[in-house]
């Protein structure tokens, strides 16, 4: 397995697993997004883990500078996302990917790393806790039409 940066060349493959993590915005869309983020944006960064030549897994990270909920520094490093196709799950592939974002925000000089997850995702749950997060806090968020 190897895990790389994203570049600029890489935004439809980050585009076609992201749209498997996330619900509600296209391939386009993604690719769209991915290639400002790859090229514009120093303060993100994307890392693809790949199985010969095949993209099986992405991970998006980038610093914070506002509240992270359980933190007392700033900047701090953030997981946005994090996806491993199917079939190449429970083979370390994601932990490889959290370490290179790590790497890359400790390079960035933040002291801190945070993520989130949906309460009723276990399987994200379970991932954060054996890879060295400590639960910070649980919220449900609201929103209101006015």
């Amino acid at each position: 397995m190897v895990i790389r940066r994203a570049t600029s060349a890489e935004t439809a493959a980050l585009a076609e697993l992201a749209v498997q993590l996330w619900e509600g915005s296209t391939v386009l869309e993604f690719a769209e997004s991915f290639t400002d983020l790859v090229m514009n944006n120093d303060n993100a960064a994307c890392f693809l883990a790949y199985e010969g030549n095949q993209p099986v897994g992405f991970a998006q990270c980038q610093l914070r500078r506002d509240y992270v909920e359980g933190t007392e520094t700033c900047p701090v490093g953030y997981l946005e996302g994090i996806f491993v196709r199917e079939e190449f799950r429970r083979q370390g592939v994601a932990s490889q990917l959290l370490e290179a974002c790590q790497r890359w925000t400790k390079a960035k000089g933040c002291m801190e790393f945070a993520s989130d997850c949906e309460l009723d995702n276990e399987d994200s749950l379970h991932f954060h806790l054996k890879t060295g997060f400590v639960e910070a806090n649980r919220i449900i968020c609201f929103t209101k039409q006015l």
